[in-house]
């Protein structure tokens, strides 16, 4: 068997709610084949990896697996479930998993969870697939599975896992965080979080927020600029001074009298710091190892505290306690550290609560300060110091004391953290007790207490996991401070989907919310835009744009189009939005991305109403049977979200039960764009004022421009608003490429990206009500990833709607031979219209100057594209110029005096 590819699915998508990877994976020499066609298989497998025997599968009891493996299931299904165990097996909790056939015989896709916060760019899920691939062809084979080199594998994903993982500090913020819906991003594998959308958006890194001052990170990391800061300030901190030479450590060790403390002047995590230095000696020897740049203090005795400020609040206190290990009269101290390295609540560094004990020179320098070496045997209940120095990140352990903590204690604290300037901080403190008031600054040689240390970024283990006493949820805490209020960090966001029409939507949608006051950023097919400015060129419908969005601290509102192929490649960029607008639904795509049924594009375009929040609206296109169809699905929990309908016809029955229930629908009616509640009508624009309508020709202006009103009233947008918003959207500048119309001499020509047979449909209607029959040429490309015959139904549309064409194929064929695609349209195009005048030509270029030549005066050449720049750059280079509102003023009266269009039939609905 091999992995054939690996895709993360980053956010929501069709399979569940979470973050997933999909392997694709090729069977090769066990396609075909049932785990009851190889004997033992079973057993075997339950031999490697017992947890299997507990797995539900469709039985949803335990044993369900093990049964289905022993009734004869496919290898693909095995390797979900054992990558799957594996997971379990390294501490990496998953349940979720589904096994797919392919459109290829033998290739399975394996849909397996991941953790909500794993990277998109993790390494582990592949890595398991890949023991999972070996672990399932080694029992196939009857390979003898060794338990030793299992063991072996399973630790190096646990290393991996752990590697990859955020610490205890930043679980903690996120934990914090989603407890208030607030949406959380990781960037890769850092602990940086951006937390909150737009405006709203917040970053954190491990326990420092973007509001942290970088002057104050600046003093804490210099412990003799916060000592003299301090100092001056009146809080007693250990007498001392900066040395930079042995010299004038030696001096400091003379004038302040032993035992001192040398410590690097910009260390961290209790690096190279030593405590009670009483010769020359010990404290040349400090200087030199803490590199020669340090910082000599008086040893103060007492206790190790640390009391964490967020925000002027005291949330934390804890008692730390340095490494040590105590006597049991039997065991060496080696074995003694190694027993308590087992704790599984230590790791290495700061990827668990506890770190592990070092057995290194440090810790034998401090040993043998106490007469012991790793060898020796201490008697019971003796407690032998491995470290002088309390850190965590040393191998120390902490004790919560905030109850304990002496009022002048925290004021002392606060004034601290006020001092050097930081929003978080850990004050680090010797006392003779944290419940004692703060001893009186005076005489430096009476100094009994003091702050010892200010980190700018301080670790939290110690009050989330003390070992003794209350856990504090210190993460809360920071969230609490970085979002007042109960803020959930959210901005309003609007998704837009369908087959068609869902780019002119979000357009119109982002355009009228503008009008509002607030800057909007857009995704669609052809870029990002953030308040009207263009910042990203290309098809932007997938997560990674919607994330440029959301994660731009300048957005005050959010449309995002969501397309179908970045849905089901790599998922949603965002976890809720609140409103969900769903246009239409018609067979596009099949044939892709494992759709074979209308039923199944359905499935994918439900994902938008299913993520709209609670209380939430959607937006339903009720001219659509799919569309109607989509609140009965519970997955939508359509009871717990509004509903708004729009659409041409009111006599709808969905529509009409809904308006008697007193719902709100927006509706053509009497020539007008209404809004409708209940029984009141409040007209907003007359159909023949829709821009893109040319007068009331292109009916399915009108319904896209229903489906903005609808989204952007939902976000509080007024009608007075909407009116004028509407009035001055210029197709043109605001959503080119759908309809645009440029004149060239006495040729019309309108450029549309119409691709499907819905939209082309739409559009052939249009132009002949504009200028008659038998008066349009068409450049025709048609988009290779296409199946077969949905090429054929786009190419018999267009033989209807046109006299002549000009066939070209698009740049990128999509899989598809050159010339494969014009050839099939032709061909279907010929049989559909004998008589149809049709030629190729090679690329946009030759293709649009061959339509030229076959338009005569007064006709209209519809030209279709790839991409849209250069298409309009060879038309200006050409001399075409914009030709207005409308391409045939002479046929717009008659539209502009029609008084009812509440009868246009549906499929002029399902345009781009």
């Amino acid at each position: 068997m091999k992995i054939l590819s690996l895709r993360h699915l980053r956010g929501p998508n069709v399979h569940l709610s979470r973050p997933a990877v999909v392997a694709r994976l090729r069977l090769d020499e066990l396609a075909g084949r049932e785990t009851s066609d190889i004997a033992g298989f079973t057993e075997r497998m339950l031999r490697a990896l017992p947890g299997l025997a507990e797995h539900h599968c469709a039985a949803g009891a335990p044993g369900g697996f093990v049964s289905r493996m022993r009734g004869g299931t496919y290898f693909g299904h095995v390797t979900e479930h054992v990558m799957l165990e594996l997971s379990q097996c390294i501490g990496r909790d998953v349940s979720f998993g589904r096994t797919v056939s392919t459109a290829e015989p033998g290739v399975y896709d394996l849909i397996v969870e991941c953790p909500v916060d794993e990277s998109p760019g993790s390494r582990l899920p592949g890595r398991l697939f890949d023991a999972a691939v070996e672990l399932v062809t080694a029992v196939a084979e009857g390979t003898r599975v060794s338990a030793a080199d299992l063991r072996e594998r399973l630790t190096e994903l646990s290393d991996l896992a752990e590697r990859e993982a955020t610490g205890p500090s930043t679980r903690s913020i996120i934990a914090a965080a989603r407890r208030r819906g607030i949406p959380v991003e990781r960037y890769g594998d850092l602990s940086l979080l951006r937390l909150g959308w737009g405006t709203r958006r917040r970053l954190a890194w491990a326990a420092m927020t973007d509001r942290t001052s970088g002057v104050g990170i600046d003093i804490a990391g210099d412990k003799q600029v916060t000592r003299r800061l301090l100092e001056d300030a009146g809080i007693p901190v250990p007498p001392g001074g900066a040395a930079r030479d042995a010299e004038e450590a030696l001096r400091l060790l003379g004038e302040l009298g032993a035992p001192v403390v040398v410590k690097p002047r910009q260390g961290r995590q209790g690096e190279h710091v030593a405590l009670n230095l009483r010769t020359s000696a010990e404290v040349e020897a400090a200087w030199a190892a803490a590199g020669g740049d340090v910082v000599v203090e008086r040893y103060l005795p007492g206790r190790d505290y640390r009391v964490l400020i967020v925000n002027g609040e005291v949330v934390a206190a804890a008692e730390r306690t340095a490494a040590h290990v105590v006597g049991d009269g039997e065991s060496t101290i080696a074995e003694l550290v190694e027993r308590t390295n087992a704790d599984p609540r230590r790791g290495t560094g700061h990827s668990r609560v506890l770190t592990r004990i070092a057995l290194d020179d440090i810790a034998a320098t401090v040993l043998d300060k106490q007469g012991c070496s790793p060898d020796s045997v201490p008697e019971a209940g003796r407690q032998v110091w491995l470290r002088e120095n309390a850190n965590l990140s040393t191998g120390g352990t902490g004790h919560d004391v905030t109850d304990r903590v002496h009022p002048d204690v925290a004021r002392l604290c606060l004034r601290v953290a006020a001092v050097v300037g930081l929003d978080i901080a850990g004050i680090d403190l010797r006392l003779p007790d944290i419940a004692g008031p703060v001893p009186a600054v005076g005489d430096p040689d009476d100094v009994t207490g003091g702050v010892i240390e200010v980190n700018a970024v301080p670790g939290l283990r110690m009050h989330l996991s003390p070992v003794q006493g209350r856990s504090r949820d210190v993460g809360d805490a920071i969230v609490r401070a970085m979002f007042p209020g109960g803020s959930d960090g959210r901005i309003p966001a609007v998704a837009v989907t369908g087959t068609n029409g869902k780019t002119s939507v979000a357009r119109m949608a982002a355009h009228i919310l503008a009008g509002t006051g607030l800057r909007v950023g857009l995704t669609t097919t052809d870029g990002v835009s953030i308040d009207g400015r263009t910042v990203y060129r290309g098809d932007a419908t997938g997560p990674r744009s919607a994330q440029m969005v959301l994660g731009d601290p300048g957005v005050q509102a959010a449309v995002l189009e969501t397309a179908r192929g970045g849905i089901l490649r790599r998922g949603l960029g965002y976890d809720w939005t609140d409103v969900g607008v769903i246009t239409n639904i018609t067979p596009d795509h099949l044939g892709q991305d494992g759709l074979g049924s209308i039923e199944d594009i359905a499935h994918v375009k439900a994902l938008i109403a299913e993520r709209v929040r609670d209380g939430g609206t959607l937006v339903l296109n009720a001219d659509d049977p799919w569309v109607r169809s989509l609140p009965d699905r519970p997955r939508v929990r359509a009871d717990r979200k509004r509903i708004v309908w729009f659409g041409t016809d009111a006599r709808q029955p969905v529509v009409a039960t809904h308006l008697g229930q007193g719902g709100t629908a927006y509706l053509v009616q009497d020539g007008w764009l209404v809004q409708a509640t209940g029984a009141r009508r409040t007209p907003l624009l007359r159909v023949s004022e829709v821009p893109g309508s040319f007068g009331g020709a292109a009916p399915y202006a009108a319904v896209n421009a229903l489906a903005a009103i609808a989204a952007a009233r939902a976000l509080g947008a007024s009608t007075d608003v909407v009116n004028e918003r509407l009035t001055d959207f210029e197709p043109r500048v605001h959503n080119p490429g759908r309809g645009t119309v440029l004149r060239l001499g006495e040729v019309t020509l309108f450029v549309d990206y119409a691709h499907n047979p819905a939209a082309l449909a739409a559009v052939l209607r249009t132009l002949e009500r504009l200028y008659g029959r038998d008066r349009c040429v068409a450049a025709v490309t048609l988009p290779g990833d296409r199946r077969d015959d949905l090429l054929a139904a786009s190419a018999q549309v267009i033989a209807d709607g046109v006299t002549r064409a000009v066939l070209y194929d698009d740049e990128d064929p999509r899989g598809r031979e050159p010339g494969e695609v014009s050839a099939l349209v032709e061909r279907e195009m010929r049989g559909r219209r004998p008589n149809l005048r049709a030629v190729r030509a090679g690329g946009y270029r030759a293709a649009v100057q061959e339509a030229l030549r076959l338009a005569a005066p007064g006709d209209v050449v519809l030209v279709m594209y790839e991409s849209l720049a250069p298409m309009l750059s060879h038309l200006e280079e050409l001399g075409a110029v914009p030709a207005g509102p409308g391409p045939a003023p002479a046929l717009l009266p008659a539209w502009r005096n029609r008084a009812v269009l509440s009868h246009v039939p549906v499929s002029v609905t399902n345009k781009a």
